[in-house]
């Protein structure tokens, strides 16, 4: 089964009877964004609303998350992966360029953090990562791969690596300086590099690139099992996604969110458009979709990490419920104005 028919599953839409490139008409462009996004936004609804009208415990999300995170995700990026031409991977000025714009993004707001809370660095470094870390993992593959097709399964596999893996070694490190019981560093680097190496999506990428690297073509039975397991990889990650704002409410919103929420949904992917458009060769696809990663809501990750160290959670949970709904917008404005030709 070609790449193609892996995306129909995945997203149970037909991504073949949709061009490339649209009309450059403002009607058609709307009514094509509309019906990519409408889908995709209600499943999160439909979670959403099934967490605020059963009342079931967060707790009860676990396996889901586990399913989604372990098993369906990983078999998606796979899936693409292996069929991608080998000389897609090896375009290090891409990577360079949207690795640094995320990085200054999170510079940025942590050092507004740093003025604004008096050196206060562990909750400089949450809300560095507030205005940085988009939701790249559960909302990226699908937005990306429905808009504009199989194609962008390869700047997004590599931008989650290399984006998660500054994270991964920036949220140690960034907690051990700011907290009282310093680390020592060897035990740093090892708890580092565990969970750069240990992530599930970087290793179903490295597993990816070297079957496209040696042309393995996996058997007939773990084809049909990866295809199913990549078509639950979207519907289950939106809906988790929407019981988790519906069982974890925005009940403290900080005062910094008046610049967080705009850095992350704005300056970020514009930032990006600008940066990523002046590489030379970079195809319309490789553009967009690292435009359309800048451009995502605050990942739950952020969450996960304040709630790890005890560092402004309530405030977290806040900026990722506030920037998952007004991305709601803001991610349909880029991909009207990507869609359009209008950038």
């Amino acid at each position: 089964m070609n790449t193609e028919n892996v995306m129909q599953s995945t997203l149970n839409s037909a991504y073949n009877s949709r061009p490339h490139r649209l009309p450059r008409t403002d009607t058609a462009a709307m009514f094509q964004v509309l019906g990519m996004v409408t889908p995709l936004f209600a499943l999160m609804l439909l979670g959403y609303l099934s967490g605020r009208l059963k009342a079931l415990p967060l707790d009860g999300l676990a396996w889901l998350n586990f399913f989604i995170l372990y098993i369906a995700l990983p078999a998606l990026f796979f899936k693409l992966l292996a069929t991608t031409p080998v000389e897609q991977f090896a375009n290090s000025q891409f990577l360079i360029a949207t690795t640094s714009v995320t990085f200054a993004m999170f510079v940025l707001c942590f050092s507004l953090a740093l003025l604004l809370r008096r050196g206060d660095i562990t909750v400089a470094t949450i809300q560095g990562f507030t205005g940085a870390y988009g939701n790249i993992g559960y909302m990226g593959p699908p937005l990306a791969l429905l808009a504009f097709g199989p194609e962008a399964a390869v700047p997004v596999a590599l931008i989650f690596c290399v984006d998660n893996a500054m994270h991964f070694t920036l949220a140690p490190s960034l907690m051990a300086l700011g907290s009282e019981g310093r680390q020592r560093p060897l035990a740093l680097l090892g708890a580092i590099a565990k969970q750069i190496f240990s992530h599930p999506f970087i290793l179903a990428t490295i597993a990816g690139i070297a079957a496209a690297v040696f042309r393995f073509k996996t058997p007939v039975a773990l084809d049909a099992l990866l295809d199913m397991l990549s078509g639950a990889a979207a519907p289950c990650a939106l809906f988790a996604m929407g019981v988790t704002a519906a069982l974890r409410p925005a009940n403290r919103f900080a005062p910094d969110l008046a610049y967080l929420v705009p850095i992350k949904l704005v300056l970020h992917p514009v930032l990006m458009y600008l940066v990523v458009r002046e590489i030379p060769g970079t195809s319309d696809v490789w553009l967009f979709s690292a435009v359309l990663l800048a451009s995502l809501p605050t990942a739950t990750n952020v969450f996960v990490i304040a709630q790890n160290y005890r560092v402004w959670e309530q405030r977290a949970s806040s900026a990722i419920a506030v920037s998952t709904a007004l991305s709601v917008v803001t991610v349909t404005v880029f991909l009207y104005l990507a869609r359009s030709g209008a950038i």
